[in-house]
């Protein structure tokens, strides 16, 4: 029998390549999904990292926004601030492949398999699509994480946003049933680690609020980032009042619940 995905508060399950509603409580069609996208201004699409069939989902949701509205832009976890001008020139046509992943230090700073994203990059590439860097360097929250953002170096405090939200007591459970799987030396003070959780949700947020501007955008990222909107979404939300919906995929044989997202897209294990 067909493994599906079971969503824990609707006691239902789902096979692969279901779309569902949380609004509705029940699967949409892709056309429906889409509608809905198209009438609004930030788009959240989610992974698992080295899931190939999420990326794909990434490219279907990228292609359709793309042909309803030929302004649109994409923000990426992916690459961080200080690489924006070579996303600019990759956007721009002026980088080849091999080049791009080199000038990025793909896999000194993301690691997994740039064929993951490839077609996503060539996507954008060949449709001059600006590409937006969301994240900060990954030193600085790992040394939040060890020592705290009173600690931190003048040089890493120009990465931190303006604002900086603690107080989110829904968020905090959540990340601390992450930190109770971590067992790596020097990160065992939990306010330090959640200080660099909040840090990185408000730097991207920040970006894609200084980046939206009047466009729609895409933004790509990882399930964590987005599960029940209050990571990065509800951030952007705060600052700038803009309407957004937000999709995640996951795969069968797992349990999500329903209000983890607007819409929840079944993928193959």
């Amino acid at each position: 029998m067909p493994r599906k995905l079971h969503i824990t508060d609707m006691s239902e399950s789902f096979p692969a390549n279901t779309i569902i509603c949380s609004k509705r409580k029940a699967s949409v069609s892709f056309d429906t999904l889409m509608n809905d996208l198209n009438a609004t201004r930030i788009i959240y699409v989610g992974e698992y990292h080295n899931n190939s069939v999420h990326h794909d989902i990434q490219l279907s949701i990228l292609s359709a926004l793309y042909e309803n509205n030929p302004k649109l832009i994409v923000g990426m976890e992916m690459f961080d601030h200080t690489y924006q001008p070579i996303l600019d020139q990759w956007s721009a046509g002026m980088l080849d492949r091999q080049t791009f992943i080199e000038k990025v230090h793909w896999y000194a700073n993301w690691k997994f398999d740039f064929e993951l994203y490839s077609s996503l990059l060539d996507f954008i590439k060949n449709n001059q699509i600006p590409l937006i860097a969301l994240n900060i360097p990954s030193w600085v929250t790992s040394r939040i994480a060890v020592g705290g953002i009173d600690n931190l170096l003048p040089a890493d405090s120009q990465f931190l946003p303006q604002s900086i939200d603690l107080s989110n007591p829904e968020h905090r459970t959540y990340i601390k049933k992450i930190f109770s799987h971590h067992n790596i030396m020097g990160k065992d003070n939990f306010d330090y680690f959640y200080s660099a959780q909040c840090v990185w949700e408000d730097a991207m947020a920040e970006s894609i609020f200084q980046h939206i501007g009047n466009s729609v955008m895409l933004v790509i990222t990882g399930n964590g980032h987005l599960v029940r909107k209050f990571g990065i979404p509800d951030r952007v939300f705060k600052r700038s009042k803009l309407p957004f919906r937000t999709i995640l995929p996951y795969p069968t044989g797992r349990q999500a619940e329903l209000k983890a997202a607007d819409y929840i897209w079944v993928s193959p294990p």
